[in-house]
């Protein structure tokens, strides 16, 4: 049991990569808080957990809401008594418009979701792994916070690569005190965020042909990468950024 007796919170845990991250933590012997606004698909998470003999919490969080964060790792603490680890995984992908196209509101909500949840979360959670004598910060980025792309919103690239920038800036600030802060970067893996660009061939040809496996990466191995940086197998790693993408930005 990689992180057995640890308490991990993941925000957007209901559905796509954070649902198989929360199972794979819960069946390494973590007890896992889920965070998302999907209630439906977050219960049934939790129960499904619960069922197989794990320990599951569902709550219902708008990473946007600061009160949201306190009332939820203040649960996740009352729940389990700890919290040991964070996975700052909710976000979302936008329909792709350019740059000159682009509205304000649009590269508001999608930076207050993926950059702005991310330091709400954080923030909210430090004190509590501060308490637990230190833990372990995953923030889920991508590889477009690490490189360009012509055909994806500009928000989506920029709010990305703030979550790259703010987990190093974490980890020099917290390494003292034992918090790790580490970043997990993506590449087009086969979730529901994709469904609609995988119903277009052109889109299907266009992303293999860019990616050297040739294929799309399963939220799985993106989990065993998230899953490694929160156990203590870990303990020298921080601000560093693990790459999952199939070889796409090693061209």
């Amino acid at each position: 049991m990689r992180l057995a007796e640890k308490v991990a919170f993941i925000s957007g845990g209901a559905r796509g990569m954070g649902e198989v991250e929360a199972r794979l933590f819960a069946k390494e012997g973590a007890k896992v808080a889920i965070g998302d606004v999907l209630e439906e698909d977050g219960r049934r998470v939790e129960g499904e957990i619960n069922e197989a003999g794990g320990e599951a919490l569902f709550l219902r969080l708008d990473v946007t809401s600061e009160p949201d964060w306190q009332r939820s790792i203040a649960a996740t603490v009352s729940r389990f008594g700890r919290l040991d680890i964070l996975v700052n995984n909710a976000g979302i992908t936008p329909a792709f418009a350019a740059l000159d196209e682009s509205t304000l509101s649009d590269w508001s909500h999608v930076m207050d979701i993926n950059a702005a949840g991310v330091f709400l979360g954080m923030r909210a959670a430090i004190p509590e792994l501060r308490r637990a004598g230190g833990g372990s910060i995953v923030n889920i980025s991508s590889i477009l916070g690490l490189v360009g792309q012509d055909n994806v919103h500009p928000a989506y690239i920029a709010s990305k690569g703030a979550v790259r920038l703010l987990t190093k800036s974490a980890a020099v600030q917290y390494a003292a005190e034992g918090i790790r802060v580490n970043s997990v970067h993506p590449g087009v893996i086969d979730t529901d965020m994709i469904a609609a660009a995988r119903a277009d061939p052109s889109w299907v040809e266009q992303t293999l042909a860019r990616t050297p496996m040739g294929r799309f990466g399963q939220s799985e191995e993106v989990a065993y990468g998230v899953l490694y940086l929160a156990s203590d197998e870990a303990s020298y790693v921080t601000g560093t950024e693990l790459v999952i993408d199939g070889g796409w930005t090693a061209q």
